[in-house]
């Protein structure tokens, strides 16, 4: 049984997060805490000029909204995090300062593009300090 388990979410794809935050539910040591995150990806400055001014803004306070609404979906008690920046290292930058044993994450079959960039969870699996569970 794990005391503190990361669970990243990506907004897109809620259905997922529900599977590995009733997951996290089931690995939790009495007493201990989930995170569930998501990260809002920055966009580069030669893009942004062209976006909206509050559009950052706006995907956090929706993944917030989300990761909320997958909560009470689940009936699963965690605390709700939102960060921004590169999803990988931003998920590895929460375990540590959670101090997590565990982070949990979903992960699509691997095609040929993941071999050139890597996959969030690729990144995750070889930089991590604690346990990782990949769900597929």
């Amino acid at each position: 049984m794990y005391k503190k388990i990361i669970v990243p979410v990506d907004c897109g794809a809620l259905d997922r997060g529900a599977t590995i935050l009733e997951t996290a539910s089931n690995l939790l040591a009495e007493g201990g805490d989930i995170v569930l995150l998501t990260v809002v990806e920055d966009v580069p400055g030669y893009l942004a000029i062209d976006l909206p001014v509050d559009m950052i803004e706006n995907a956090i306070e929706d993944g917030k909204a989300k990761l909320v609404g997958l909560k009470e979906k689940t009936g699963v008690a965690a605390r709700v995090e939102i960060r921004t920046g590169a999803p990988a290292r931003e998920i590895l930058a929460a375990a540590e300062e959670h101090s997590a044993d565990l982070i949990i994450v979903a992960s699509h079959v691997p095609d040929y593009s993941n071999y050139f960039i890597g996959a969030t969870a690729d990144r995750i699996v070889r930089h991590s300090k604690c346990s990782v569970l990949v769900d597929r």
